[in-house]
């Protein structure tokens, strides 16, 4: 599939500001992998507090990207979009791994990729690179469940 761009982005996924992670899809290719960017801008509201002498990106919203990403893998895959009825989270992460800061002016490229999924559990092998060089790592277990069931 060719890129999305951040309507294409909105349309797969619940999250809206200040909480969407992800500004562009370069490549999708549904039931297999992902790769989505973030533009880490200075104006991100996470960097007045983390930390104001040397803004560097909180880990978890990293790991939140990821899932993010995966999440449209996932909507991408079952020829869905959300509604009010479910909702898409994590169900674990494993192996989290952080390498190096990312900071403003950091394009943050996330690629997923699906290793299996069972009774509505999505299991994901993910990184995150800027300047081709991995700055995160992590397995994570994502969800789908209608609301009333979650």
């Amino acid at each position: 599939m060719a890129d999305m761009d951040i309507r294409a982005v909105l349309e797969h996924l619940p999250h809206r500001y200040p909480f969407v992670m992800i500004d562009r899809v370069r490549e999708c290719e549904p039931g297999k992998r992902i790769v989505a960017l973030k533009c880490v801008s200075v104006n991100e509201p996470y960097f007045q507090g983390h930390f104001p002498n040397r803004p560097i990106m909180p880990g978890v919203l990293i790991l939140e990207a990821m899932a993010q990403a995966a999440g449209i893998l996932v909507f991408r895959t079952e020829g869905k979009k959300p509604d009010s009825d479910s909702v898409y989270y994590y169900a674990g992460i494993d192996n989290a791994r952080f390498k190096k800061p990312v900071v403003p002016g950091d394009l943050l490229e996330i690629e997923v990729t699906l290793e299996r999924s069972l009774r509505g559990i999505w299991k994901f092998v993910c990184a995150a690179r800027v300047d081709g060089a991995i700055v995160a790592e992590a397995r994570i277990l994502c969800s789908m469940r209608r609301i009333d069931q979650a």
